[in-house]
């Protein structure tokens, strides 16, 4: 090596220590100022909820304010473009869903990529969903269900809360494996009136604005989407006792934007993981129809990097298009 190229070499090795080590230093201090927590929903929905409730718990351990953002629209991609082009500091973070996974193959025209613009922080919970009834549908089983709708295909409907949403892939992925074929009815609105009248007979659902309904007998609960019987539930059946294999769920967690500092990364993710085994806030989650499901940031990161490769493939596989 020429001695000139091996002094260069050796001024910019001595110049970019005490920069890394300044680094290091940074992350060590972080948070020093307010973070900003971006929600691709609407003050009051689930994520938005979830959102303020481990905002609250990062503010009084981390000593800073964590300030939720709420940008909705476009399923929640308008939120996740914003983060996923913010500066790589820390101070912006985004709410993770399930949605996010399954947007990655629905829309083929966003400004960002999901799995390759953010990094996993870490998760925080698990929405089971559930399939549910009206009691004039003569099914109380999944078996019966599924020989009900393949002695009748295509002639019940199924409701929803959109096209793309955690329960719409939820009831695909049920019918790419158990062979049977439903129609979707996805309402921009609620659909519970036309569920309750019987006027659309079975439903992929969120739990939570059901419960009463099922527990006053005006409509039937035939399982939970989850791999495993929920906690919420433990009565009702997992649809995976009947199916092998099938497994959906609404899911929340915590990304940033990538090349995030390692160390900003780690202290979101101990933190984080530490305030979702704490069993206060796991009861709030339960609260919220919410089973607690603390991952670090590989164990999110693995499971984002399934979520989306299933969903892609049942996206391909029912043709779903956006609205």
């Amino acid at each position: 090596m020429k001695p000139a190229r091996r002094r260069f070499l050796h001024l910019a090795a001595s110049a970019a220590i005490p920069s890394m080590l300044s680094r290091i230093a940074w992350a060590l201090d972080y948070p020093t100022r307010p973070v900003h927590i971006v929600t691709g929903y609407p003050a009051g929905t689930a994520p938005d909820i979830v959102a303020r409730l481990i905002a609250q718990r990062l503010s009084e351990r981390l000593d800073q304010h964590f300030i939720v953002d709420n940008r909705p629209g476009a399923a929640s991609n308008i939120g996740t473009e914003i983060v996923a082009h913010s500066p790589p500091d820390g101070y912006t973070l985004l709410t993770a869903v399930s949605t996010n996974a399954v947007n990655a193959t629905l829309y083929t025209n966003l400004n960002f990529d999901f799995s390759h613009d953010l990094v996993p922080v870490a998760g925080i919970g698990r929405t089971p969903f559930a399939i549910v009834i009206n009691p004039m549908l003569p099914a109380k089983t999944v078996p019966e269900l599924i020989a009900y709708l393949k002695a009748n295909p295509s002639k019940v409907d199924m409701a929803t809360n959109g096209v793309g949403s955690g329960p719409h892939v939820a009831g695909e992925l049920f019918m790419m494996m158990t062979g049977t074929k439903l129609v979707h009815l996805p309402y921009k609105t609620t659909y519970f009136t036309d569920l309750l009248s019987g006027q659309v007979p079975l439903a992929f659902t969120p739990i939570a604005p059901v419960i009463e309904f099922i527990r006053d007998g005006r409509l039937r609960i035939i399982a939970v989407t989850t791999a495993k019987r929920s906690e919420l539930l433990p009565d009702v059946p997992a649809i995976g006792e009947f199916v092998p294999g099938y497994a959906a769920a609404g899911w929340y967690g915590i990304c940033a934007p990538r090349t995030t500092p390692a160390n900003v990364v780690d202290k979101l993710a101990t933190t984080i993981v530490a305030i979702d085994t704490d069993p206060n806030f796991q009861a709030r989650l339960k609260a919220l129809g919410i089973d607690p499901a603390p991952m670090n940031t590989a164990e999110f990161g693995n499971f984002i990097a399934d979520e989306t490769e299933k969903w892609s493939k049942v996206v391909k596989f029912a043709n779903v298009k956006p609205e």
